[in-house]
């Protein structure tokens, strides 16, 4: 070929020469973000009155980023690693009067509410009183809301100001939202509210309050009358369910009819996402509902709702779970023709003490009472309601996203590619399709694989992809600050022939080594190096990272179906046990010293 020809084939082949880069597809290029979208400052009434009177969102973001900050103990507290993003989430139920009560704001104690407040607190000389008038309206269902929306705007607008201030697009997101708290005969039915939106149209209404409606459903239609209103974006996050006495994923609504087609649909739509573990104990499953699972027992919470009120019961924890919510979206999906409870699963730490702490080394508590101190494993009871050494250090929400950004992650959250951590920043894949074969596993460009053959969590798998059962791609590696992984499980849950729902825990990765039980298919627990005087551990067990490509040995294409990967660490040492080396204390007699850490997945379902 001559030199003009050459040259000619050059000019005419710019396409090709832009396809050298391995990366073209979008969707292999998300990257793993982690944050917290439930923190309380002192613009919450509850943070306030149990402690927190001084730090408020500025704190909660700096802290979040990375600095230090101090405490309302009087301690310093830093990140070891900044979050990726936050959400100051405080209680849109008499947001930020607290702290304008006691600095005696003028425009709050022009309100009725504000001068009989006022004048409580200068009768008894202490917040007793207030907040004690604060409770019994927020429990009582003919309470009206006695605060003006222009004035309930105007604190919605400094505390939506305080996340603009913070964001910083590709860096760190700070995101606009809260709480609705509702409480239904002291059960918890509450949400966090986050908006894709910046403060400016997020801040065009008053948030919706528990005071306006404790139903779920309409909360649901105040945020459509936003979208349809501002042209933005927002949804809903419900959480912890293990202190709802049944009521989070009831088959009746608030108004006691059945669960029909137009609710499932209007849930799925505003809930994609639900908070599966968090300070107040973890809620992916329960003993009693899973009895054959040897790690279903972990940081639970079953002895009552969340008011204290009413004692738990076994027939109510089938409605509080993830597992078995996921299971009781089968049923209704087959019945109804929508699944209500196809959601995604993220953790977050629900701290009202500004500081987003989820892990075990460096545990900060729920309020001021509960932070680091000699006397918060051996107390009595915490400054809420709960014996401290019961509370959890949990949890993170991780993220696959194109961006830092609140579009590109509020994004990632609506299609729930998003898993939970109860703390380690494990990073796990997790893909669906029918076309894996085993080399992909160990494969250098694992997501472009995953990606191109088939769907990630939080999908949904149609049959016809492929003859035989499908085949699942999963990969974890340990976080590099934290302790090797012990195995990685699959989660089944999938209808049977008569229409009931069923579950299965596979190990379908371990250690090299690990010898399985061939009659259970389960490995033998691995083997503790947890030191209870020094509260340390060694990675002497255990594996840096683990994957496989994993296919249903039981699978039947005509029924409908869930997975998802719940990834297990080796044995640490829990927060109590750091907490009773370090202060040199003896902790209450029943305290957990060790424990076991995990991610879960958002699901993949299988649709027939």
């Amino acid at each position: 070929m001559n030199r003009l020809a050459l040259l000619l084939v050059l000019v005419a082949a710019p396409l090709a020469a832009q396809e050298y880069s391995p990366s073209l597809n979008a969707d292999a290029n998300t990257r793993l973000y982690w944050g917290d979208l439930h923190v309380h400052s002192n613009l919450s009434p509850d943070a306030f009155a149990f402690g927190n009177t001084r730090l408020s969102a500025e704190e909660a973001y700096q802290f979040a980023r990375g600095q230090r900050v101090r405490a309302s103990g009087g301690l310093d507290a830093r990140l070891s690693r900044p979050l990726d993003f936050l959400l100051v989430a405080d209680h849109a139920e008499f947001l930020g009067v607290f702290p304008r009560l006691v600095n005696n704001d003028p425009a709050f104690l022009a309100t009725e509410l504000g001068s009989r407040w006022r004048g409580l607190l200068d009768d008894t000389g202490n917040l007793g009183a207030v907040v004690g008038e604060w409770v019994s309206r927020l429990q009582d269902p003919e309470y009206e809301q006695e605060l003006s929306e222009a004035f309930r705007r105007t604190i919605w607008q400094e505390a939506a100001a305080a996340a603009e201030q913070h964001n910083r697009p590709g860096l760190f997101t700070a995101f606009v939202g809260y709480e609705w708290t509702a409480m239904v005969d002291g059960n918890n039915l509450h949400r966090v509210v986050l908006y894709r939106d910046n403060a400016e149209k997020a801040t065009r209404a008053a948030p919706f309050s528990a005071l306006d409606s404790r139903d779920p459903e309409d909360l649901w239609q105040a945020l459509a009358r936003y979208e349809e209103s501002t042209g933005g974006q927002v949804m809903s996050i419900p959480h912890n369910g293990n202190v709802s006495n049944g009521l989070m994923f009831a088959l009746d609504t608030l108004s006691g009819e059945p669960l029909d087609k137009s609710y499932a649909e209007a849930r799925r739509r505003w809930e994609p996402i639900y908070e599966v573990t968090q300070v107040k104990g973890d809620g992916e499953a329960h003993p009693f509902l899973s009895p054959d699972d040897e790690f279903a027992d972990f940081e639970t919470w079953d002895e009552d709702n969340i008011g204290r009120s009413v004692a738990k019961q076994n027939a109510m924890l089938r409605h509080e779970y993830a597992r078995s919510a996921l299971k009781l979206g089968l049923e209704l999906d087959k019945n109804l023709g929508a699944n209500p409870f196809q959601f995604g699963m993220i953790g977050s730490t629900d701290s009202h003490t500004a500081l987003a702490t989820a892990d075990d080394n460096n545990f900060w508590g729920k309020f001021r009472d509960s932070e680091p101190s000699p006397e918060r494993s051996a107390n009595q009871m915490g400054g809420s309601l709960w014996l401290n050494w019961k509370l959890a250090a949990s949890g993170y929400a991780a993220i696959w996203a194109e961006d830092n950004t609140r579009e590109a992650l509020f994004d990632a959250l609506e299609r729930r590619e998003v898993y939970a951590t109860t703390g380690p920043r494990i990073a796990l894949r997790f893909f669906g399709g029918w076309d894996f074969q085993a080399a992909d596993a160990t494969a250098p460009n694992l997501a472009d694989i995953g990606y191109e053959k088939g769907v990630p969590m939080g999908s949904v798998l149609s049959a016809g992809g492929g003859p035989g059962a499908p085949a699942f791609l999963v990969h974890a590696l340990k976080d590099p600050e934290g302790a090797n992984l012990d195995r990685i499980q699959i989660v089944k849950g999938w209808l049977d022939a008569d229409g009931s729902a069923r579950e299965r825990v596979y190990d379908v990765a371990l250690p090299t080594g690990r010898p399985v039980d061939p009659d259970t298919g389960k490995a033998a627990p691995v083997q503790s190096t947890v030191n209870l005087e020094t509260a340390s551990y060694n990675n002497t067990v255990g594996a840096v990272s683990l994957g496989t490509v994993w296919t249903d040995p039981d699978f039947d294409p005509k029924r409908r179906a869930f997975y998802y990967v719940r990834v297990i660490e080796i044995p640490t040492p829990r927060w109590s046990a750091y907490d009773a080396a370090y202060f040199k204390v003896t902790p209450a007699e029943g305290t957990p010293m060790v424990t076991q850490e995990r991610v879960y997945s958002s699901p993949i379902w299988y649709q027939p």
